[in-house]
């Protein structure tokens, strides 16, 4: 099993950014997937969240409206689009399945700053 997230950077706030996922070595079209984040010193939360079954979302409460969610499952893709990003959307963000129970991948980091 493999993660490999991607297009995290330094941003202003009210700016966008887009986020990937690339997983392997698991059924991806059939597996619920979520995104976290962590800031140091915290614990890791989650962000969002994408059934197999359906196209139903999830979202935290921080990013609902502003965050969106999608899969490509014949790519075996995640994505996020982050719009109208705060500073305190400053952090990691990993994608995992729902409940976190693969291994982590190495992250992305996501930094929004004046």
């Amino acid at each position: 099993v493999r993660f490999v997230e991607s297009g995290g950077g330094l941003v202003q706030p009210g700016g966008s950014l887009r986020l990937s996922c690339r997983a392997s070595g698991f059924q991806f079209r059939y597996t619920a997937m979520s995104w976290y984040r962590q800031v140091p010193g915290k614990e890791r939360e989650f962000v969002a969240d994408s059934s197999s079954s359906d196209d139903s979302t999830k979202y935290a409460d921080s990013v609902k409206g502003r965050f969106t969610i999608s899969r490509d499952n014949d790519k075996s893709t995640l994505f996020l689009q982050m719009d109208s990003l705060k500073v305190e959307d400053t952090a990691v963000y990993y994608c995992n399945s729902r409940g976190a129970t693969l291994p982590w991948g190495q992250g992305t980091q996501v930094s929004v700053s004046v």
